[in-house]
């Protein structure tokens, strides 16, 4: 007895050769290119975070992918779909980067609104709205009487995000999810782009806040001058290091100098880089009755290898 061959899932997204032409000028007669034959694939259920200086090309790209404009060259598919295919956009959720709202709804008459344009029906759009004003953490008091227009940026960046998951979506594009936000409403987007990501979502976003993208995201990949410069894991892409970053508890000083660089100690816990494998220094332990809390592999930070791309390529400003 064979055994059929199993199909391989589509990859979420999929895009090959992608690029944008634009006129411009008073006579539209100049052109100025804003994607260069530009390919990636995106697996389903992976955080991806698409990294470039203003100007780059990355707003481009995810209208290009949602079918909101048209490539001059090049295509691409989202959930096995061609771009553009009107039933696939059903299964998308989308946070632009500057969300434009009704200002004198509310939240809740906002939201219902988002939910009839996808044909949700009311007893379940009701609960739709409950559950994700609580992902987002907003007040459903408040969501039911408070006007748009008196909201905060944080605030209506959580609107932003409930309408984008309203359709319980698949794929979720968000363009600068965190741009603007102070560091308390950066830290309430991230951790719901992280619960989206513990429900197996598909999550597509663009930033350029480096920090945020290097504790959400699978893979990244970095766009400069609309051109893809690079795509891989953080480890990939930034390699590991033969430092070792190591917190000690129960040893003296005297005990760990000859093992540790830069020594120091706080809360009772000695921290310190060993440099070289670790075997060695993890088998003397016992001997001073120590007990390591945390083992640590260094690597470059991403705003250097970041940094170090653009360069190489003779980047130094944004656009």
């Amino acid at each position: 007895m064979t055994t059929p061959l199993q199909t391989p899932e589509p990859a979420a997204v999929d895009a090959w050769r992608l690029s944008k032409t634009y006129r411009t000028g008073f006579w539209l007669n100049q052109k100025a290119r804003s994607l260069q034959e530009l390919s990636l694939s995106v697996s389903a259920g992976e955080t991806f975070g698409l990294l470039g200086p203003n100007g780059a090309g990355k707003t481009t790209l995810l209208k290009i992918l949602l079918g909101v404009i048209r490539p001059t060259t090049g295509g691409g598919t989202l959930l096995g779909k061609p771009i553009g295919d009107r039933a696939t956009k059903q299964r998308l959720g989308y946070l632009p980067e500057n969300a434009y709202f009704y200002d004198y709804l509310t939240a809740w008459e906002f939201l219902t609104f988002v939910g009839g344009l996808f044909q949700l029906p009311q007893p379940a759009l009701k609960k739709r709205i409950e559950a994700l004003l609580e992902l987002v953490g907003l007040d459903l008091k408040t969501a039911k009487k408070k006007q748009l227009r008196q909201y905060s940026k944080g605030m209506l960046q959580r609107v932003g995000m409930a309408q984008a998951l309203i359709n319980d979506p698949e794929v979720v594009f968000l363009d600068e999810p965190m741009s603007g936000l102070d560091p308390l409403g950066r830290y309430q987007v991230r951790e719901i782009i992280l619960a989206l990501k513990e429900q197996g979502k598909t999550i597509f976003f663009n930033s350029h806040i480096l920090a945020d993208v290097e504790q959400i995201c699978d893979r990244i990949a970095i766009l400069a001058r609309g051109e893809l410069l690079c795509v891989g894991s953080l480890e990939e892409l930034l390699g590991r290091s033969d430092v070792y970053h190591v917190t000690v508890s129960g040893a003296s000083q005297e005990q760990l100098q000859p093992w540790l660089e830069g020594v120091w100690v706080e809360d009772g816990l000695w921290h310190g880089q060993l440099r070289g494998a670790p075997e060695a220094f993890l088998a003397q332990l016992p001997h001073w009755n120590a007990r390591l809390a945390n083992l640590t592999q260094a690597r470059a930070s991403l705003e250097d290898y970041f940094i170090q791309q653009l360069r190489e390529r003779g980047i130094t400003s944004s656009q």
